[in-house]
């Protein structure tokens, strides 16, 4: 693991972390939630299982967790720093295909970035406990933008997460040709899982990255010459 410098276009910068495969079959570009930084067990987890399974991450900080602050950046701040952390994986890793999302906010904040504006060189989305609306208000308003996404997304949900309703979600994805969902029985927006389960939460993680990666190496695959 190295720590990154990424530099932002207002000339500030935010920290990274790379988490590098051996013989890497992509990169993926991983934003933190609303509430934690990418130091976070779950962040360091998620990382250290994409890059056993051949997957490089990139970990970064937004502005506001970059200086401390527990209020988030404005979507335009965050949008130009999900941008800077694209540019910067593909110097990082060049000639690897990238993937970009995140973790609840962080995968928000990318996919509507993604919305704006391709991002260059990114071949599809991941979200982990995408924020679909706030905990006890269902809606799906926050989803509005994804239809102008054109390339392919991954949901991965807990079908207890409080912050997408179930329904509302496989509503929304089932309208999106490019969406899949990937459900996590029982699992909240932690991915945390009760002792009822029959499982522990680091099971439930070894499920995350073994979706994740399997997914992304689908879309690597159709991107080889000879297909």
């Amino acid at each position: 693991m190295a720590l990154i410098e990424i530099p932002l276009e207002t000339g500030a910068a935010v920290s990274g972390l790379l988490d590098r495969a051996d013989n890497p079959i992509a990169i993926y570009v991983f934003a933190h939630g609303a509430g934690a930084g990418m130091r976070h067990p779950f962040m360091q987890a998620i990382a250290a299982g994409l890059a056993a399974r051949s997957v490089s991450v990139l970990r970064y900080q937004f502005p506001y967790m970059e200086v401390g602050s527990r209020r988030p950046d404005r979507p335009e701040i965050a949008h130009t720093a999900v941008r800077a952390a694209v540019a910067r994986a593909a110097v990082l890793a060049p000639g690897s295909p990238v993937f970009a999302g995140g973790k609840s906010f962080g995968g928000r904040m990318t996919s509507q970035a993604q919305a704006g504006s391709p991002l260059p060189s990114v071949h599809g989305l991941v979200f982990l406990g995408y924020p679909l609306h706030p905990a006890g208000k269902p809606s799906t308003d926050r989803a509005r933008h994804l239809d102008a996404v054109q390339i392919p997304m991954l949901f991965l949900q807990g079908t207890r997460d409080a912050l997408a309703e179930i329904g509302l979600l496989r509503a929304v994805t089932e309208g999106i040709p490019q969406a899949s969902l990937s459900l996590v029985p029982e699992a909240d927006h932690s991915f945390h899982v009760p002792a009822r389960s029959g499982r522990s939460d680091a099971e439930v993680l070894e499920q995350v990255c073994d979706v994740m990666a399997s997914w992304m190496r689908r879309i690597v695959d159709t991107l080889r010459p000879d297909r």
